[in-house]
């Protein structure tokens, strides 16, 4: 799966809310997960193929950018979060800005780090948060275990991470942001793919719904026959 290249010089900058448009003129996307796990790095990987290390911890910033997919330009919308969650017994807090995220994106990224496992541990309970919030089991949701450069720090083993996306029933792959740029920008094409194809699924499934079944012709030879019936008893 390969990314068409994104070489156009743009600004990637913040924007306050999502635009309106008609539904299926954009694409709705969240990364969750920990603090320090490498959510804004990810998303700017993907915009801009760079890779910045350090970022101030932010307060959530919504990106905007058309994308190439299957040949369409898509309105992809990203919503970065910050990493106030706090896991507790197998018990995600959420601020109620992060609450709402998850109520107006499409498509999930769960992201931990595998140089820490107590990220690791709160993907369970935001994937739980979310699927309350989106029964939908087709809402696509992807568990990322990122920094997968740095093995000399593992606390997250591939296996674990497997594991949890198959009880989950949830796709998983480990990248590293820093180093590979396709890997970002394949989870997030696949992403972007999933979340169209649920929308044309919606559009068709809306179209089908509110079309009115046509009345059966009548069937003219059964109308004669009765016709007759009718006109011989009165004669007898």
């Amino acid at each position: 799966m390969r990314l068409p290249s994104m070489s156009q010089p743009f600004l990637l900058a913040p924007i306050a809310e999502c635009p309106p448009g008609p539904p299926g003129a954009q694409v709705r996307l969240a990364v969750l997960g920990a603090r320090g796990v490498g959510k804004s790095a990810m998303i700017v990987r993907f915009l801009t193929k760079r890779f910045i290390g350090d970022y101030e911890p932010n307060t959530g910033n919504l990106y905007s950018r058309l994308v190439h997919l299957d040949g369409d330009h898509v309105a992809v919308q990203i919503q970065d979060t910050p990493g106030c969650i706090q896991v507790q017994e197998d018990c995600v807090q959420v601020l109620d800005s992060l609450s709402r995220c998850v109520k107006w994106a499409e498509g999930f990224l769960l992201v931990y780090s595998i140089t820490d496992y107590s990220s690791y541990q709160s993907v369970q309970p935001l994937y739980q948060h979310i699927r309350k919030v989106h029964p939908d089991a087709r809402t696509p949701i992807i568990i990322v275990g990122n920094k997968a450069d740095l093995l000399h720090a593992r606390q997250v083993q591939a296996k674990e991470g497997l594991q949890l996306a198959d009880e989950l029933g949830s796709l998983f792959l480990e990248i590293s942001t820093s180093e590979d740029s396709q890997g970002v920008c394949d989870v997030f094409q696949y992403l972007c793919k999933e979340v169209s194809k649920l929308q044309h699924a919606g559009s068709t499934d809306r179209r089908r719904s509110s079309i009115i079944p046509r009345p059966k012709s009548p069937n003219m030879q059964d109308l004669k026959r009765r016709f007759k019936q009718a006109l011989s008893s009165k004669v007898k």
